[in-house]
């Protein structure tokens, strides 16, 4: 490395020290900004008070949420070989909502394997279900009806 590369170097440091120098100082020379005032309107916009809003709730004019309604799948046991997806579906179609009913059968014979499911279609009414419908009748036998589970 040259003496001359190196002094240049040296330079070229003193210079980015010098400036920074002067901008510091013109930084603390400079008279202080004014804050800017501002309200909470301004910020949030206009926000009502929780008064109003349980207000809103329970006069009846409650916020309905535009979610869509998350399915729940529910086992079906004990059924009757008589007992096809489309009896099994009028039997819990007659108080609540479902997707599907599915009975399950064997592939080689297509006889009933005496178990199957239901798709409700909100999964907050799938309590009420397994309530009212566990151990009732269909098709002459007592049925079981759980939440299903992965295998």
């Amino acid at each position: 490395m040259t003496t001359f590369s190196k002094r240049a170097r040296e330079q070229k440091k003193a210079e980015k020290l010098r400036e920074k120098e002067r901008r510091r100082d013109e930084r603390r020379d400079r008279e202080p900004e004014e804050p800017e005032i501002v309200t909470r309107a301004s910020i949030v916009g206009e926000v009502r008070s929780a008064e109003e809003v349980l207000a809103e709730l329970f006069d009846g004019n409650a916020v309905s949420r535009s979610a869509a309604p998350i399915p729940s799948r529910l086992f079906v046991g004990s059924l009757s070989d008589q007992t096809t997806s489309a009896t099994l579906r009028e039997h819990f179609e007659e108080d609540f909502s479902i997707d599907e009913a599915v009975v399950i059968t064997d592939r080689g014979t297509g006889m009933s394997r005496n178990f199957g499911f239901v798709t409700v279609t909100d999964r907050k009414d799938a309590n009420a279900v397994i309530d009212s419908l566990h151990r009732s009748e269909l098709d002459g036998r007592e049925i079981v009806v759980r939440v299903a589970t992965e295998r």
